[in-house]
């Protein structure tokens, strides 16, 4: 689209910041509304898949990232009683350098922001969106008695709870789901653990704990670690009521090694509860508006596909205006780039987390079975790397992007 666009972006998570530098860069004018006094990330690491990598590399960030990132190359968990492991999933059947980059949530959002800030996009804070409508040829957004715009079109980015949902064109609220988990930022700790690894320790489906190093805040910070315990939100208050001491023991009757990470957590005041939520838009679009990340996609966080699909759905919209000779056409085809690949990762998150997080007793039976023989009869391997990885029915490709692959991006 030759034509330079007026686009309002809501929401100045990971999603939002990469479309607007995408946007800007292709010679848009945008302007991000955040409903926060001071845009700032809510919960501790993430891992970023090839898919993710792939979109930073487009956008000229993804070797700052890496810097401060940890590489990880496998994904492990173990059975608590019987120390059995149960998931090894590594991504060397992908390749040789192909890998994911754990990475602390603040971080990934001050490397976007800064570049958002360098590029002088505007960016409106303590303004939250309540409504989109049409007027006066173009688009408007509402706050509380206040709008701004008007705009050639929206971009919602705003997340799972998102009031423009409702703008969609088979608008559908997501279901929360049954577990969430609770999670803090710790000092890395060597004993036991794999500094390129997940590492993940299972009771059933009911107990799940994981440590995944997240590299440093800073060039000179110390290496971190997101410590992760999974549980029902409704019974988040119990945990709290028990002390944290309870909570220590209880961690440690599954996993010893985590001592010195509890150590570091003496209350729960540092600690973020994340509730989760599942529910995939029939079409991310609406008239003069486009959803993307949460808003259009959120389930739980099994394959960890979140940030990485909404790095995913930026790049797509972005790459559906520039062969677009109208919003219309541009936004139809955002919504057939990333359709089938959304709501296959949609589908298997909804149908792995059971075996994960539920109150089964028959569900991690047949999981441990199944992965603990059947995932190293090939081609399982690959395919559980590609699953993981984000790669299967080849997003890139279809967005237009190559693979980038980095042989020395392992932090010094």
């Amino acid at each position: 689209m030759r034509k330079p666009l007026e686009i309002a972006i809501v929401g100045a998570g990971p999603g939002g910041l990469s479309t607007a530098l995408f946007l800007q860069r292709s010679g848009h004018r945008v302007t991000i509304f955040e409903r926060f006094e001071t845009p700032h990330p809510v919960g501790s690491g993430l891992m970023l898949q090839p898919t993710g990598l792939a979109v930073l590399d487009a956008l000229g960030l993804r070797r700052e990232i890496a810097a401060l990132g940890a590489q990880v190359n496998r994904l492990t968990g173990t059975d608590s009683r019987s120390g059995r492991k149960v998931l090894d999933v590594s991504y060397r059947p992908l390749g040789r350098n192909i890998h994911a980059i754990g990475v602390h949530r603040a971080t990934l959002f001050d490397v976007l922001h800064n570049a958002v800030l360098q590029q002088d996009i505007r960016l409106v804070t303590n303004f939250t969106a309540t409504g989109h409508t049409s007027a006066a040829g173009g688009y408007w957004l509402e706050s509380n008695g206040h709008r701004e715009g008007p705009f050639d079109f929206v971009v919602d980015a705003s997340g799972a709870r998102s009031p423009l949902r409702a703008a969609a064109r088979f608008p559908a609220d997501p279901k929360p789901l049954e577990y969430g988990a609770i999670w803090s930022t710790v000092p890395w700790v060597d004993g036991g653990f794999d500094r390129q690894a997940l590492t993940q320790r299972y009771r059933q489906a009911s107990v799940m704990i994981g440590v995944l190093p997240v590299g440093r805040r800073s060039p000179d910070g110390p290496d971190l670690a997101a410590f992760f315990w999974s549980l029902k939100p409704d019974n988040y208050d119990t945990l709290r009521t028990r002390g944290i001491a309870a909570w220590h023991d209880e961690v440690l009757s599954h996993w010893p090694d985590a001592q010195p990470h509890l150590d570091t957590m003496s209350n729960f005041d540092n600690m973020t509860l994340a509730r989760y939520a599942h529910g995939t838009m029939r079409v991310p679009a609406g008239k003069g508006i486009a959803f993307i990340g949460d808003s259009a996609h959120c389930t739980s966080p099994q394959l960890g596909q979140g940030a990485n699909m909404a790095l995913l759905d930026a790049a797509a919209l972005s790459a559906a205006i520039e062969r677009s000779a109208s919003i219309e056409d541009a936004l139809e085809l955002y919504c057939r780039m990333r359709r089938w690949h959304v709501r296959f990762y949609q589908f298997m998150s909804i149908a792995l987390t059971p075996f994960y997080q539920s109150d089964s007793t028959i569900l991690p039976l047949l999981r441990d079975i199944a992965i603990s023989t059947g995932a190293k009869i090939p081609p399982i391997p690959w395919l559980l790397a590609g699953l993981v990885s984000g790669q299967l029915l080849n997003p890139l490709r279809n967005i237009g992007l190559p693979k980038a692959i980095y042989p020395d991006e392992t932090p010094p």
